[in-house]
C-alpha cells in the first residue's frame, strides 16, 4: 500500500488557526443539535450512548462509502495523538482492505457497521446477525482482531438488534451528539456540533467527509484545550 502523505505539524496548526477562529464565531450562529436523551448504557444491556468519564470523550467515524478523506482524517489524529474508533461496512471494508488495514496499524479501533448498510429495526435475531457476523470475520481476516461494538446503520435498532449482539459478546453502540457531517457539508457548523457544552464521557459520531476533515484540526484542539482527551470507544467504556 502506498504511504500516506503526512501533514506537516506547520500546516495542521495552520489550519487549526484558521478554522479556529471562523468556527469560535459560528459557536454562537448556529444551534447544537439535541443530544440523545439517554445517557448511559441501560442495565439491561441496551445500546451505550455515553460512559461515565470526567476526561475522555471518543470520536467515531462511520464508514460505508469512499476512502479519499479516511487517509487524511488519520493524519490528522496521528498529529494529536487522538484515537478513535471507525465503525466499517463489512461492503466497504471488502472493497478497501488496505485502508482498512491502515487504520487498524495506526491504533485505531475497528468497530462493526453493518454489511449493507441495512435498517436494523425491525430484523429478526437471526437478520441481525446475518449482517453483524460475516463483517467481523472480514475484518478478523484482515487484521487479526475482531470488533466487540456494532453500530447500528443509521442509529436504526431494537430489541433483536442488541439480543443479536449480546448473543456473540458485542455491544451496541449509539452517540450522545450527531455532526450530521453526512448532510451539512460545513466545517464550522461540525465543529459546534462536536464541542459546544462538550464534556467527559461523550460519543460524538462523525463521517470521512470533506467539510469534517477540515474541521478535525480545530475539533481536535478544542479537545485538548478542555483537558480532555480522545480515545477509542472501548477504552471510554472501560473507565
Amino acid at each position: 500500500m502506498k504511504k500516506p502523505g503526512k501533514f506537516s505539524s506547520i500546516k495542521i496548526a495552520a489550519a487549526a488557526n484558521t478554522l479556529i477562529l471562523v468556527m469560535l464565531v459560528s459557536l454562537s450562529l448556529f444551534a447544537l443539535v439535541p443530544l440523545a436523551d439517554e445517557t448511559t448504557a441501560s442495565a439491561d444491556g441496551g445500546p451505550v450512548y455515553s460512559a461515565a468519564s470526567d476526561d475522555k470523550i471518543s470520536l467515531m467515524f462511520n464508514v460505508y462509502q469512499g476512502e479519499e478523506f479516511v487517509l487524511d482524517a488519520l493524519d490528522l489524529l496521528d498529529g494529536y495523538g487522538a484515537k478513535c474508533t471507525f465503525f466499517v461496512g463489512g461492503c466497504w471494508a471488502d472493497d478497501h482492505v488496505d485502508v482498512l488495514r491502515e487504520i487498524y496499524a495506526r491504533g485505531h479501533e475497528l468497530g462493526n457497521h453493518g454489511y449493507f448498510h441495512k435498517d436494523h429495526k425491525g430484523m429478526s435475531q437471526k437478520g441481525n446477525l446475518a449482517e453483524i457476523e460475516p463483517t467481523n470475520a472480514l475484518i478478523e481476516a484482515v487484521t487479526g482482531a475482531s470488533p466487540a461494538l456494532f453500530a447500528p446503520p443509521s442509529g436504526s435498532w431494537d430489541d433483536a438488534t442488541v439480543a443479536a449482539c449480546a448473543s456473540i459478546g458485542m455491544k451496541t453502540i449509539m452517540w450522545s451528539r450527531d455532526t450530521i457531517d453526512w448532510r451539512d457539508q460545513n466545517a464550522a457548523v461540525i465543529f459546534t456540533r462536536a464541542t459546544k457544552k462538550l464534556k467527559g464521557g461523550e460519543l460524538i459520531l462523525a463521517h470521512p467527509t470533506k467539510a469534517t476533515v477540515e474541521a478535525l484540526p480545530a475539533i481536535l484542539q478544542y479537545i485538548d484545550s478542555a483537558g480532555l482527551s480522545a480515545v477509542t470507544v472501548t477504552e471510554l467504556l472501560t473507565e
